[in-house]
């Protein structure tokens, strides 16, 4: 079993380990009996190991459903473009030297609500682009010749609702841009 893929669809046999999941937390006390009705039928519903995530992201993680606590993506001279549907664990590491990363996260699935992401960037472009409702704190970002725009809201100044990016770590001459997804009519980019 495998959530390299979230777009992998998802047997009975794998279902059942979910919901005997779901279960235990149940025991354990970290769920009532109304939360664990209504993911239990989310669960049999879903099709794919991304649909699952919703109903267990929150939880404690055991066995061959765990996600990753951590992401370190390493990019050098290349253009690294990571879109549509993917899970987000609570810490992304990116070190990028001479090229440009695109994370976008509006189609992602999150396993908490605060991602915590530490940059390390030279001579290259950084441009997360975040799911509407979000926020993001970049205060903690050291810039070196560079040059850092956020065109969201800033994270201290939230209502406590969606998403929160922490970003922190050291850019030298490089770009670094935080926003939401751009429409224009039917076009998105």
């Amino acid at each position: 079993m495998s959530t390299d893929r979230p777009d992998m669809r998802i047997s009975d046999a794998e279902r059942e380990l979910v919901v005997a999941q779901l279960n235990a937390a149940v025991s354990e006390g970290r769920l009532t009996l109304s939360e664990f009705e209504e993911r239990v039928d989310g669960v049999l519903r879903s099709r794919t190991f991304g649909d699952i995530e919703p109903y267990v992201g929150d939880l404690p993680q055991k066995g061959p459903m765990s996600v990753p606590d951590q992401l370190e993506i390493h990019n050098q001279a290349s253009n690294l473009k990571r879109q549509g549907r993917w899970t987000v664990p609570r810490r992304v590491y990116i070190k990028t030297r001479a090229g440009n990363v695109k994370l976008d996260f509006t189609e992602a699935i999150f396993t908490g609500t605060v991602v915590e992401i530490q940059l390390e960037a030279r001579s290259s472009s950084v441009d997360l682009v975040l799911p509407r409702g979000a926020t993001a704190d970049i205060d903690n970002i050291a810039p070196h010749a560079s040059s850092l725009k956020q065109k969201v809201p800033a994270a201290y100044g939230a209502s406590g609702q969606g998403i929160t990016f922490k970003i922190n770590g050291e850019v030298r001459s490089s770009n670094v841009r935080v926003r939401y997804q751009r429409r224009f009519w039917r076009w998105r980019w």
